[in-house]
């Protein structure tokens, strides 16, 4: 992705933030690794589903939380979308395979990063979904942040 700048963008609406999510995805190059950080509830599922479409992906994108991981095969590149809410110790990453879904073939899309911050390529794409209630319920600040 390497048309992808840095800087926040408002979000209004769900929708909104799945635009936002699609148009990343669009960007997506194989090997692109893009991390999702924010509080329960602040879209970071909406904002994945926006992502997959964007890959030309069709399937239902749901949050792996207690499968770490959900593959879907059936867009331009493929995506691996890991949660890593649940992980204790990084290592358990490398016992599902961590590492082969870095090889290139993919584009990575991983949910709660500082849980396994150690792991995450310094080259990573992050990306931060937060609340400010005071611009509405529905309002998402998102940042994104390469490296």
């Amino acid at each position: 992705m390497k048309s992808v700048n840095k800087g926040p963008m408002e979000s209004f609406s769900p929708e909104e933030t799945y635009d936002i999510g699609r148009r990343l995805g669009q960007l997506a190059e194989p090997g692109d690794i893009v991390t999702l950080s924010g509080d329960l509830g602040t879209g970071k599922t909406v904002f994945a589903k926006g992502f997959a479409e964007g890959l030309g992906i069709a399937d239902d994108v749901t949050s792996p939380t207690f499968t770490i991981i959900k593959e879907y095969t059936d867009g331009r590149i493929p995506l691996a979308h890991f949660d890593a809410y649940r992980i204790a110790d990084p290592d358990e990453m490398y016992a599902i395979g961590y590492e082969d879904y870095l090889s290139g073939d993919f584009v990575c899309l991983i949910e709660w990063p500082e849980m396994i911050e150690e792991l995450i390529p310094g080259d990573a794409i992050g990306v931060r979904l937060e609340k400010d209630l005071e611009k509405g319920f529905d309002y998402r600040r998102i940042i994104l942040d390469r490296g």
